[in-house]
């Protein structure tokens, strides 16, 4: 089989890795890639927006199987295309991939069917939005009701930081038409769980859940990033909130997406938070998160690609999806001064790796035989193990071991998972 993925980052080669495994595949295909990637895929220089290319590209190659990993492809709808074209793929089409690409429609979409969320309101004009905050306070959480590369959301403790927040997206257009509209909610307190799940529109079933950390600092300190590290499974995702999940939050948005004309076939992501009042939905994803791909499919017993197979013909309730009891730790390696400032082109070094050791890479280019940092995270360094103490143990060995000069990691991820899991 030729399987051709769509994206170039940490997620699109844990993904790659992982439908390698498939014997049944000859030859996979990354469009764009990158520079790491190209050790297991052939990278084609096409653009992971290019619907048209990338159409193009499957029908001339022969492709049999596409999927497509990252936001901006699915709201534009590149799975329709390359259905339309006959390669079938896995993935949302732009109809429902809407659950991420506007957050005004999602919450709507809580809203009407009695999904539990956070409360809002959805402003288009600034003086609204402003007026607003002055009425309810702070803290609140402003979004951006468009995609923003996972850094679109302000936590605003204070009010005047609720209001940059605002005149920030709308006036001085930092994410573009994205923040031409602007939800603003209540603000939610609880552990936070990533539940990443594979749903055939009628069928869902969870991966394991794992914890992301945001914040480019130790202690939660500093801008949001796209992800500094992620742990799994989440201590705090119990069997409890996880039956209670699957009744009130996971199949209710199947359905409702269902009955709203939008069938999601693909992978849907759950952002959960546990409040005293039980787990409430953050946010949705329409794709696989980055950079809880790497803790979790590494953690995937079953074929990812026989799995995926199944989603896209509606077939998932016939098909085993089986995940080690083990834990998993991946630790980001970023460039100096992401997600702010940063230089790219230093040279990196990959240390070898023994069993159950990874190396995600995420932004690198590969020129005269030398890997080069090229973006703002670049490595996703990964260990599974039988703890998670010792799964996160290892996986620091394994992001100190690569030479980068100009990288830098968090020092404290699993901390937080580790001092629940004493508790």
């Amino acid at each position: 089989m030729k399987i051709l993925v769509v994206g170039g980052g940490g997620r699109e080669h844990a993904i790659i890795r992982a439908i390698r495994k498939n014997p049944a595949v000859d030859a996979v295909y990354a469009l764009p890639g990158n520079g790491g990637i190209a050790a297991d895929a052939q990278c084609v220089p096409i653009g992971a927006t290019d619907i048209e290319k990338i159409v193009a590209f499957a029908v001339e190659n022969g492709v049999d199987y596409a999927v497509v990993a990252p936001d901006d492809p699915l709201a534009l709808g590149c799975v329709d295309e390359l259905e339309k074209a006959g390669v079938p793929a896995f993935g949302p089409r732009k109809n429902a991939a809407v659950i991420e690409a506007s957050k005004a429609f999602s919450k709507r979409l809580m809203k009407k069917y009695g999904i539990p969320t956070a409360r809002f309101e959805t402003f288009t004009h600034m003086d609204k939005a402003l007026a607003y905050i002055d009425r309810v306070g702070a803290p609140v959480v402003v979004k951006a009701d468009g995609l923003a590369l996972g850094k679109g959301v302000t936590v605003a403790m204070t009010v005047e930081e609720a209001k940059g927040a605002v005149r920030d997206m709308m006036e001085g257009g930092k994410f573009g038409a994205s923040g031409s509209t602007v939800v603003i909610e209540e603000y939610l307190e609880g552990p936070e769980v990533s539940v990443l799940s594979f749903t055939d529109g009628n069928v869902v079933v969870p991966m394991v859940s794992s914890m992301d950390h945001k914040r480019a600092g130790d202690g939660d300190t500093g801008p949001n990033t796209g992800g500094m590290g992620t742990v799994a499974p989440n201590p705090y995702y119990t069997p409890e909130v996880a039956e209670r999940c699957m009744r009130e939050i996971f199949l209710p948005t199947v359905k409702a997406m269902n009955a709203e004309g939008r069938t999601f076939k693909g992978c849907l992501y759950f952002g959960l938070m546990i409040t005293k009042d039980g787990p409430k939905v953050i946010e949705y994803n329409c794709r696989f998160g980055d950079p809880e791909t790497q803790v979790v499919l590494p953690l995937l017993e079953s074929d990812l690609l026989t799995v995926m197979r199944a989603v896209t013909e509606g077939r998932l309730a016939e098909t085993e999806v089986k995940f080690s009891d083990r834990a998993a730790a991946c630790v980001v390696v970023a460039s100096r001064g992401y997600p702010v400032r940063y230089e790219s082109g230093f040279p990196i070094e990959l240390p070898k790796l023994g069993p159950d050791r990874d190396i995600y890479v995420a932004g690198a280019e590969r020129r005269d035989g030398k890997l080069l940092s090229h973006g703002g995270r670049v490595l996703g360094c990964v260990a599974v193990e039988d703890t998670l103490e010792k799964a996160v143990r290892e996986a620091y060995k394994v992001a100190d071991a690569v030479k980068f000069e100009n990288g830098f990691t968090r020092r404290d991820i699993g901390k937080r998972a580790l001092e629940a899991l004493k508790n």
